[in-house]
């Protein structure tokens, strides 16, 4: 261009770089709609879109040049009647009752809901999302705690980023530390708010059952519950913490290495899961110690079998059902910039944890 001459006007279009494939992120931007919206419009599904954003998408579309990739456009059409739920595990009632609240959500939407178990492993939950981005779910739905250090997180978040850019949308039930929708529950709150109640009915001699450090709802609960029974001037010997696998399996193992090291005066032991919890209970009852009399149990979660265990187990009620249904509204939603939607806990006070 000679010196002093006017730059061309730039059309919408253009403000793709050159070289780069145009993308629906591109269209969805040039258009001022979500991308999810851009999506429907160009793959036909335009039955509850405004005919204004209609004319707008393709107009986009046409001034980009955009050319659908095939397997874009085969995840968006496939998409609209499977929801992928993706969870640690089945032997859980924490998981369940989320998948309760996904599956009520799909079905409203029309939707049929599959699963797959990543085992806490996160490499296996980037494998399973790679597998699932071949069967072209509309949303996919993920829970479980996010594992500190884990070598796959990248590898992940760019699984994930490829499946969006395709039309699909992404929601995660844990913390918040990849950048997508994330319903998150307030895990270190509950546990904060636990101990300050369990103080207040006289407790002052603690023991603590969590899972590995590096599973952050696990360690986001304990920390909670520490730090809130220091407040009072209360401190939890290290020896009384004691690290087990995240399951009821994994409680009893705990109580059990508890009572080998002597509870020496403690007089409730907070579980950071309810199944840890009824594990708990269990290997207590198994060395000749009476849960609720003996010794307090407090667990995390307030699953079904809270109530159906003797005594009925002092608890932080997390409406896990609501947790699964408000995710899977976030999923189909047509909000593209990530939202972190906070989940309050609250204390329920049962005959595991009497007034001393």
């Amino acid at each position: 261009m000679e010196d002093g001459a006017a730059a061309p006007v730039r059309r919408r279009g253009e403000a793709v770089s050159e070289g780069r494939q145009v993308t629906l992120h591109d269209v969805a931007r040039a258009a001022g709609v979500s991308q999810a919206t851009a999506s429907r419009v160009l793959n036909g599904s335009v039955r509850n879109v405004r005919q204004e954003n209609v004319d707008r998408v393709l107009t986009a579309a046409a001034e980009l040049d955009y050319a659908p990739h095939l397997s874009a456009q085969a995840i968006a059409r496939g998409s609209t009647n499977i929801a992928a739920l993706v969870v640690s595990g089945v032997d859980d009632p924490y998981f369940s009752s989320i998948a309760a609240g996904v599956t009520q959500a799909a079905e409203a939407a029309g939707l049929i809901v599959t699963m797959a178990v990543a085992d806490r492993s996160p490499e296996r939950e980037l494998q399973i999302v790679g597998t699932l981005r071949g069967m072209r779910p509309r949303v996919i739905v993920m829970t479980g705690s996010r594992v500190d250090g884990a070598d796959a997180r990248d590898a992940l978040v760019e699984e994930l980023h490829a499946y969006r850019e395709a039309g699909g949308s992404v929601v995660l039930i844990s913390q918040h530390d990849l950048p997508f929708h994330t319903v998150s529950i307030d895990n270190y709150g509950g546990a904060r708010q636990l101990a300050r109640a369990l103080v207040g009915l006289g407790y002052r001699r603690f023991a603590v059952v969590r899972a590995r450090t590096g599973l952050r709802t696990s360690r986001d609960r304990c920390s909670g519950f520490v730090e809130g029974v220091r407040e009072f001037g209360i401190d939890v010997d290290e020896r009384l913490v004691v690290e087990a696998e995240f399951s009821r399996r994994g409680g009893c193992a705990a109580a059990r290495e508890l009572v080998r090291r002597g509870l020496d005066g403690t007089e409730l032991v907070f579980a950071v899961s309810d199944v840890m919890a009824i594990g708990v209970m269990t290997a207590f009852r198994d060395a000749g110690l009476a849960p609720g009399r003996d010794i307090a149990v407090a667990g995390f979660d307030d699953i079904g079998p809270a109530v159906d265990v003797v005594p009925e187990l002092t608890s932080v009620n997390v409406p896990l059902q609501q947790v699964g249904l408000r995710a899977t509204e976030l999923a189909l939603s047509d909000d593209d910039a990530p939202r972190i939607v906070p989940v309050a806990t609250n204390v329920v006070l049962r005959a595991s944890t009497p007034p001393r």
